[in-house]
């Protein structure tokens, strides 16, 4: 199956580290070679980079390795088919607009005989499992809280209860943003890291590449960087439990 990728930070950073070594999984270090995709928020703008080549073999993915493109808020996926043909409409992450916002989103794993009924207000543009429950997601937010943006709290509830209906389907992890906020469902696989002041040196799992954070950093500054599997073979990584949701503000999950 897929793999994904989330940054929330309290304070614009770059995302260049951590998807160096996930981007490396995508057909070198492991079998995720049927598309990429990576969504940075700036403001209210999304910059999006969809790719149907291996992310290893992409010149679209050196760009981002090499372009420090900052932002807050960030969601990256490396593709293994399950559902719908290898093209560019059918790979993550996706976005729809709601309340005036952009949102975006990006799923990994596999759902079955799952054929919600949408009204028309979302629709698929691919033919991913993947998409479809993002439409089913963003009608069933629109349905429930009409025109008003809900609260965190009612957004947070709501999502959980939802997630773990599709999930009876099948493996269903996935990530959602607005730009101010990252929403993470596990149903198999998720892990996360918060780094925060002293900050320590990083060093990745499947590249020979490592980062002094406290010389790059600011006190200040929180990053949280959620990912199926730990990026870093010297740090600590949490696991999220199945059927959990968290949900990462200003570089920190909220308890």
């Amino acid at each position: 199956m897929c793999q994904l990728l989330g940054m929330n930070c309290n304070t614009p950073t770059d995302i260049v580290f951590s998807f160096t070594g996930f981007a490396t999984r995508g057909g070198r270090t492991d079998e995720h070679k049927d598309g990429w995709g990576i969504a940075f928020f700036e403001g209210k703008g999304v910059r999006h980079f969809v790719d149907h080549q291996a992310a290893i073999d992409s010149p679209i993915a050196e760009l981002i390795k090499r372009y420090p493109i900052k932002s807050t808020n960030v969601i990256a996926h490396i593709r293994k088919a399950t559902q719908g043909v290898i093209a560019l409409e059918n790979c993550h992450p996706f976005i729809r607009e709601a309340w005036g916002c952009q949102w975006v989103f990006a799923h990994n794993g596999d759902l079955k005989d799952f054929e919600p009924q949408l009204d028309g207000s979302f629709l698929p543009i691919g033919s991913t499992d993947s998409e479809r429950a993002f439409c089913y997601i963003m009608q069933c937010l629109r349905t429930r809280f009409g025109m008003h943006m809900p609260t965190l709290e009612e957004l947070r509830t709501f999502l959980a209860g939802l997630c773990n209906q599709i999930a009876k389907h099948g493996t269903f992890n996935m990530m959602l943003s607005n730009g101010g906020v990252l929403f993470a469902h596990c149903s198999t696989k998720l892990h996360y890291i918060e780094r925060q002041h002293p900050f320590n040196t990083a060093a990745l799992s499947d590249e020979d590449v490592s980062v002094d954070f406290a010389q790059v950093t600011t006190p200040k500054d929180r990053v949280a960087v959620i990912v199926t599997e730990p990026l870093t073979s010297n740090e600590h990584w949490t696991a999220i439990q199945s059927g959990e949701m968290k949900v990462f503000v200003d570089g920190r999950a909220l308890v």
